[in-house]
């Protein structure tokens, strides 16, 4: 495949499922449009985050809660740092999560949201958006369990009451006394199984290929970037690629804007056992396999990796 694939979700699985197992593979990355989730709800999110973000710093900053990595609320601007790198990233975000009953057997791994109470229309927006956006990665799950062989159901029990985050993202006007090699986002790959990307757009973000070199990804307007995370790549015992990316300083005018998108890191479930699928294992080389892992645990260690636990 000599190109990033765009897929339309509107068409049948089976029609997608190649070019879109193909792309992951290549560049751990795909475009998709046609996705379901409504453009006035993507138009009230984004109106919503930037409501969020223009609130002065000490109010925002009231909505970062301590000892738990980041999980729900407000992360502060210079806080979180990819993986290997020597400085932080250049952004601030919000994370929204799953709500479940305090008697649920995964409770115990999923803290309560929290709301800012200064953007009344947040609540309802956000978790809207959160919906919409599984259902859409549920699809695509779907389409690539077909590519692997597998039934179009396969990955249903393992995200069902997933451990998944709706990032609300911005990105500040680069700040003149920055440090020196700070960017935007860091080369880094993605923790989850796979990642929905509202608001890439905008330019910025671009994958590392095969070949060493970086490939801007550049979806219309209102398209998702999905990308394949570090779950889904141990998974399938590297078939599909949890690609290196990063998002990069503007030039121009752009270095005094702001700059917003909306991630959908959709996980698997804490207690599912992420065990490379026999399908994905050549004959003699089982013992170069990724052992096996519980989704909860790969995810604590990625955090410390990045600062965030």
């Amino acid at each position: 495949m000599s190109t990033i694939a765009s897929v339309s979700l509107d068409r049948p699985l089976e029609d997608i499922a190649r070019d879109l197992g193909e792309s992951f593979a290549e560049y751990g990355f795909a475009i998709v449009r046609d996705h379901g989730v409504p453009d006035d709800l993507i138009a009230r999110a984004e109106e919503a985050s930037r409501a969020f973000f223009a609130l002065p710093e000490e109010t925002k900053r009231s909505y970062k809660i301590e000892g738990i990595g980041g999980a729900r609320g407000y992360t502060p601007f210079g806080q979180e740092q990819a993986k290997d790198a020597e400085v932080f990233d250049l952004k601030e975000f919000w994370h929204v999560g799953r709500d479940l009953p305090a008697d649920h057997p995964l409770a115990q791994f999923m803290e309560p949201n929290v709301w800012p109470a200064e953007v009344p229309e947040y609540e309802a927006t956000m978790r809207e958006l959160y919906l919409a956006l599984e259902a859409s990665g549920r699809r695509v799950l779907s389409a690539i369990a077909i590519h692997l062989g597998e039934d179009p159901r396969f990955f249903d029990p393992a995200i069902e009451d997933g451990n998944s985050v709706l990032r609300l993202l911005r990105y500040p006007p680069l700040p003149e006394d920055a440090p020196d090699g700070a960017i935007r986002a860091a080369p880094h790959g993605d923790i989850n199984a796979i990642t929905m990307l509202l608001g890439a757009e905008e330019a910025g973000l671009e994958l590392l290929t095969k070949k060493g070199e970086w490939l801007a990804v550049s979806p219309p307007a209102g398209a998702l970037a999905v990308n394949i995370g570090d779950m889904l790549e141990r998974l399938t015992n590297g078939r599909l690629r949890s690609t290196t990316h990063r998002v990069v300083n503007p030039r121009g005018d752009a270095v005094r804007r702001a700059r917003y998108s909306m991630p959908f890191f959709l996980h698997f479930r804490p207690d599912y056992l992420i065990d490379p699928l026999p399908s994905c294992i050549a004959q003699g080389e089982e013992a170069s396999a990724p052992e096996p892992i519980l989704a909860h645990d790969f995810l604590m260690q990625r955090l410390r990796e990045i600062k965030l636990a």
